[in-house]
């Protein structure tokens, strides 16, 4: 049974069961429908009730209210599972009760669509823990027959709460692709970087430096070669000191660039990072390892470093440390580095200031390799960072040479 209801022209509405029975003996079922100039889009609904009086009551009910309805009524389950597939119904109101199933069983053929519409349980008797266990299960809300005439209310904020739903859903797939879009951009944004560096660093040392170490041996010519004359002595010496400075420059730049150590693996790595934080800052680093090499993936590899050498410029810059201490290992299938100070630590502020892009920078970076980071500090205990990233497979294990 199909039919399409609009409102009455003189807009009232029934109070209660009897007066809707009054109303149908009073009233044709079916009214005209709309002109152009009335019409609205119906709602689609699929009405699952084995009463045909209760059809007809429901049919009258949406109609003084003032509905614009299509209603469709089917009464055995096979049917509403043809129905339901035949055409997309924007909601469902079902008697609880009905013969040989229940509208549980409706509700589950229900939840098999992509995009299940509201389902409204309408039954004259339904139990309390029935009620709340329907509920409970997500049927968007239930009514008394008893209590019909609020049918259109419960329908129309059914139809809100579903829509309600269907826009927060989409945003939230809106929100997951464009994070998805960002992470990718931020992954081959590094990448580039990465392979922008190692091509700068490769320049520096073939070129730059080539040309640096050419220079010096002609100038250690000219000094050789300069005899007892004084001035060009003096000159050539200064030029040498300078070019001297320049090429420990160039070394400097290329090795923050892209360290030729990461060739010889990731633990060579750091401890080249830390002994040479060292050296330039006089700040003690203690390196913890189990193992001589620890064999990852190149990104992974490059992950990890970079966090070691933000971790180590910030204690250089703001921490006022002491002493560093730098744990590397790969247990339990993950890749863990943590680099921890005993310096002044990060006020809450500092790390929410608008342009703080290193340790966000990091957890970004971390994050296109599967991987995640943990800041925890407190002002004058010192601050630990921690990168964490899961690991393919897990190495072979290589015990450490005597004397590292």
């Amino acid at each position: 049974m199909s039919l399409i209801f609009a409102a009455p022209r003189d807009g009232s509405a029934a109070s209660g069961t009897r007066d809707l029975i009054n109303y149908f003996k009073m009233s044709p079922i079916i009214a005209p429908l709309p002109t152009d100039s009335e019409a609205v889009k119906p709602v689609f609904i699929l009405h699952l009730e084995d009463s045909r009086a209760d059809q007809r009551l429901v049919q009258q009910c949406l109609r003084q209210a003032g509905m614009h309805c299509h209603l469709e009524c089917v009464e055995t389950l096979q049917d509403f599972t043809r129905r339901l597939h035949a055409q997309p119904f924007d909601v469902v109101v079902a008697d609880y009760y009905l013969p040989g199933f229940t509208a549980m069983q409706a509700w589950e053929v229900l939840q098999q669509l992509k995009q299940p519409p509201p389902f409204v349980l309408l039954s004259g008797a339904i139990g309390e823990a029935a009620a709340v266990e329907a509920m409970r299960q997500g049927v968007s809300d239930y009514l008394l027959k008893d209590d019909m005439a609020r049918l259109p209310h419960v329908l129309q904020r059914a139809l809100e709460v579903a829509e309600a739903r269907r826009l927060r859903q989409e945003a939230t797939q809106a929100l997951e692709r464009s994070q998805r879009q960002l992470a990718e951009l931020t992954e081959h944004l590094q990448q580039s970087i990465e392979q922008e560096r190692a091509a700068i660093a490769r320049e520096i040392h073939d070129d730059i430096g080539g040309a640096l170490t050419a220079v010096k041996f002609d100038l250690s010519w000219i000094a050789r070669n300069a005899g007892a004359q004084a001035g060009i002595q003096a000159h050539t010496q200064t030029a040498l000191e300078m070019l001297q400075h320049a090429l420990g420059a160039s070394q400097r730049i290329m090795m923050n660039l892209r360290p030729p150590i990461l060739d010889q693996g990731l633990v060579a790595a750091v401890q080249w990072l830390a002994s040479n934080f060292t050296q330039r800052t006089g700040i003690a680093v203690q390196l913890e390892c189990p193992r001589a090499r620890i064999d990852v993936p190149q990104a992974l590899q490059v992950v990890v470093y970079r966090t070691a050498q933000e971790a180590l410029t910030n204690v250089s810059k703001y921490a006022q440390a002491t002493q560093v201490a730098i744990e590397l290992s790969d247990g339990e299938q993950v890749l863990t580095l943590e680099v921890r100070d005993n310096g002044c630590g990060i006020a809450d502020a500092a790390r929410d200031k608008p342009k703080a892009f290193g340790l966000r920078g990091l957890a970004e970076r971390a994050r296109t390799v599967g991987g995640w980071l943990d800041v925890s500090s407190r002002p004058g205990h010192g601050t630990s960072i921690i990168v964490s990233i899961p690991l393919p497979s897990t190495p072979s294990p290589q015990p450490l040479a005597e004397g590292d």
